[in-house]
């Protein structure tokens, strides 16, 4: 019976012991977050765009087009899907 006392009063001290450190993580901060970092990396490149065509507006888009695409042939080679 003594070691049923023993083990509730360790998984009271550990559930203790994550709440304490659940509550100062809260304070500081770390669940505010909404979006994750790997949710806003994909909707990173939309916004640089807008940025860009806000400051300058390029009159020749092809031309900005082909660029990716050279860009892109460069980073993952010149893939084709053939069916």
């Amino acid at each position: 019976m003594d070691i049923l006392y023993l083990m509730i009063l360790c998984s009271v001290s550990v559930a203790a012991v994550f709440l304490v450190i659940f509550i100062i993580s809260a304070r500081r901060g770390q669940f505010e977050d909404d979006e994750s970092p790997a949710v806003r990396m994909l909707f990173d490149d939309e916004v640089k765009e807008d940025q860009e065509e806000q400051q300058a507006p390029d009159p020749d888009k092809n031309n900005k087009k082909d660029k990716e695409k050279e860009k892109d042939n460069q980073l993952y080679g010149n893939t084709k899907v053939q069916l």
